[in-house]
């Protein structure tokens, strides 16, 4: 008689666990995808029921941790899973793995160096080293950014998954009603992410007539993942034009400072 608490307590313990197991896979799902995940997808990829996917991203949906793609039958992750990151990266201090190489970009370029990360669908300024320039740019530490302008920005936003840039694009619209052609600035928009793919980093001159100018690149985590940018920030006319050689030689030292980034992050997790 004394066996049957400990059998039923062990066969709930199993069941459980495997109901843990389960909803910790499709968490994954969404973490190691570039887009959107649909139920029959999760399913196939996870070998589970429909049904039983079903109810977890239900589950999680209650929670803000995934959320559905206005127009589509698919899933993204919600502003709730937004939380991880920073938590992840204040554990990670990639503060102090990035200094750095942000002391040496500034050193390079006499110009603030800036370290942005991915929060969600914004961006926040995570570090920055001034320029010793008497005329410089200072940027504030903390405040969530759109995606859609500016060149540290734009560089996360060209490696996200496309859904990210249809948002952006109409958060921007929602922001600027008065833009004559929509469909061709959106023609424009998109294609100015495709070139910053092309090339690997992004530039801005004077965007917001503030007089500032940046350029920024993007790092990436082992998977290949955009995490954030570095970007080399000044008052635009220290900026050369792009046919110039020492502007090229400007965005090299910007691309080589995110590469850096990119490489300490993949040798941590080889460890």
């Amino acid at each position: 008689m004394a066996a049957t608490p400990k059998t039923r307590d062990s066969a709930e313990t199993s069941s459980g666990t495997e109901s843990a197991d389960r909803v910790a896979d499709v968490l994954m799902a969404f973490a190691q995808s570039d887009r959107a995940l649909g139920v029959s997808e999760i399913a196939r990829s996870l070998q589970l029921s429909k049904s039983v996917v079903h109810r977890i991203l239900q589950s999680l949906a209650s929670r803000a941790l995934v959320q559905p793609v206005a127009g589509e039958s698919t899933y993204s992750l919600g502003p709730a899973a937004i939380g991880f990151g920073p938590k992840a990266w204040s554990q990670l201090d990639i503060r102090s793995l990035a200094s750095p190489v942000l002391r040496s970009l500034r050193a390079q370029t006499r110009e603030t160096a800036t370290l942005s990360l991915l929060v969600g669908n914004r961006r926040i300024y995570l570090d920055q080293y001034e320029s010793p320039q008497e005329v410089k740019m200072v940027v504030e530490i903390g405040p969530q950014y759109p995606l859609h302008s500016g060149a540290s920005s734009r560089a996360i936003l060209a490696f996200l998954p496309h859904h990210f840039a249809v948002e952006s694009l109409q958060d921007l619209r929602d922001t600027t009603p008065d833009v004559p052609d929509v469909d061709v600035y959106a023609d424009a928009f998109f294609a100015r992410l495709d070139e910053i793919r092309e090339n690997g980093y992004a530039t801005s001159i004077n965007e917001r007539n503030t007089g500032a100018a940046s350029i920024a690149a993007p790092f990436f985590d082992s998977a290949d993942q955009v995490l954030g940018s570095v970007s080399s920030s000044g008052p635009a006319f220290r900026y050369s034009s792009t046919a110039d050689d020492e502007h090229a030689i400007h965005i090299h030292q910007v691309v080589s400072a995110a590469r850096s980034i990119t490489r300490i992050l993949e040798d941590l997790a080889a460890r």
